[in-house]
């Protein structure tokens, strides 16, 4: 997955809980730490590359460093 892989590679310092919430019409939400961040029912598509990733550093801001830097 790469949604997973973008976030847990840059943000596993800082993120407590990631979900991927997948079900039957398409649903594919990604929730990190309680908050939705991503919802593929929402937008109605999927996440294009990185999307998620530029969704996280949106939401939590770009002062936060990215694992290993």
């Amino acid at each position: 997955m790469g949604a997973a892989q973008d976030l847990l590679s840059n943000y596993q310092h800082v993120i407590s809980s990631l979900t991927f919430l997948t079900g039957g019409s398409g649903i594919f939400d990604v929730v990190v730490d309680g908050e939705m961040l991503y919802s593929k029912h929402a937008v109605g598509r999927h996440a294009q590359p990185g999307e998620v990733l530029e969704l996280f550093t949106a939401s939590y801001g770009t002062d936060i460093r990215r694992f290993g830097s």
